[in-house]
Order: structure tokens, then sequence, then C-alpha cells
């Protein structure tokens, strides 16, 4: 197997006493769809947030295409190919969808501010691709706010996929999505990852989904790696079962 895009090693964060990464390690490799999975309160946030400078660990290092990124910001991060997509979505709420994407590239290009126009054909093309990516070129002049939540995520991951990443990690993507939308929402998302071809990382607790979608799965448990493997394979585990999936 090629070299790892990202890898923790040795990771070691802590809250109050709680430990959320207790010496783990973890690596992703170019193309892969991996899925974290643990109880709440397990640290899985917490790794993404280590891995995309939100959180400095306590000892441990990242590194990215191995080079260390432990020490670097958020922003210097991104602008190495790393893109985040929250659980909340990051959005200009009360702004249309296609002025989101907008900003979003207009950010990634350093190139807006208040004396400049924002809308630019150029950008405004760039802008409609990408929600056409996503299945939200319907929506492109639709208040943010106004959004099901379902495409208020697809309008949060758009938004990632302006700084055109490599390696995109989400947290809990079909969190506080109907039963309708999440399985329409994760097609759309695997469909433009595999058209960009970005490498993923991500969290969730829908276990049918984890099971559908993810190539490889790893259960994170009081900040250590319990298992890995195939979805079939952690599945299968009978501590996996018990513990995070919930049936004997």
């Amino acid at each position: 197997m090629s070299r790892p895009i990202l890898e923790a090693k040795n990771l070691r964060v802590a809250f109050n006493g709680v430990k959320a990464a207790d010496g783990a390690s973890i690596a992703i490799h170019d193309g892969e769809f991996l899925a974290i999975i643990g109880p709440n309160g397990s640290g899985k946030t917490t790794l993404l947030n280590i891995c995309t400078g939100y959180i400095r660990p306590i000892s441990g290092s990242v590194l990215l295409d191995g080079n260390d990124i432990t020490r670097m910001s958020p922003r210097a991060i991104a602008r190495r190919g790393v893109a985040r997509a929250f659980q909340i979505p990051q959005l200009f709420s009360a702004q249309r969808v296609i002025d989101n994407m907008m900003l979003a590239l207009a950010a990634k290009d350093g190139l807006w501010s208040a004396i400049r126009p924002l809308e630019t054909a150029e950008r405004r093309d760039e802008a409609k691709a990408l929600l056409e990516l996503v299945g939200l070129d319907g929506d492109a002049d639709r208040i943010s706010s106004t959004l099901p939540e379902g495409h208020r995520k697809l309008l949060d991951i758009a938004v990632a996929l302006a700084l055109k990443p490599r390696l995109l990690l989400l947290d809990e993507p079909t969190s506080g999505v109907s039963a309708l939308e999440r399985f329409p929402l994760m097609e759309a998302l695997m469909s433009a990852l595999r058209q960009r071809r970005i490498t993923a990382l991500f969290v969730e607790h829908d276990m049918d989904v984890v099971a559908r979608y993810a190539s490889r799965v790893l259960v994170w448990n009081a900040g250590n790696i319990m298992a890995e493997g195939r979805p079939d394979e952690v599945f299968g585990n009978a501590q996996v079962r018990e513990r995070v999936v919930g049936v004997a």
C-alpha cells in the first residue's frame, strides 16, 4: 500500500482527566472512505479537531504526506488540501446558496474584500458547477436557512469542496437528517468524492450508513482503537456489537 495521505501517531490529549486520545495512531490512504465509529464521548470528534489544527495534542504528531502539521493552524492545514465539514453546517444562513459558494471561493483565492465585487462571471460559474456536483443546482437562489437539513449539510460540504481538497474530514454527515434524506445525501456525497477523486474520513453514528458506504471502519473507544477493518469484519466483532452497535 502507498504511503498514507494522513497519519496521526501516538496521540495523547485529555480534558479534565478524561482521555480523548491515549496513544492512538491512525493512517488514511489515497481513495479510502474511512469511517470512525464509537460511543458518545469517546474522542471521535477530538481526533478530527487534532487532525485539522483546532486542538493540539499533549504529545504525538499528525503528518500530511509525511510532513508534520501538528502545530499548524486550521487555515494553514486547509491550504495544504485538508478540508472539514462540521456536524452543524457552518453557513451564512441569511444569504443565498450561491452567495455562500461565492464567498467560499473568494476566501480560497484571498481575493474578496468589502471594496471588491463578490460576484464575477468566473466565480459564479465555478459556484454553480460545485452546486451541480452535490445536486443543489436547483437551490442556488434559495436563502440557505430555508433548505431542509440534508441540503444544508450538502451545501456545507460544497463549501468545503470549494477549497479543492485532497482529503475531506466530515463530522456526522447524516446527523439531524431525516430518514428519507440520509441515503440521498450520502449518494450525492459519494458521487462528488468519486468525481473529484477526494479521500475522506468521517465520523458517523448511523451503522447502516457506515456498512453501506465505508471502505474501512475504525472503532474509537476511550481514546484508543478498539477494532478496525472492513465493515463486515468490524460488525462481526462481538465486542464491537456489544459495546458500540448495541446488539449481542
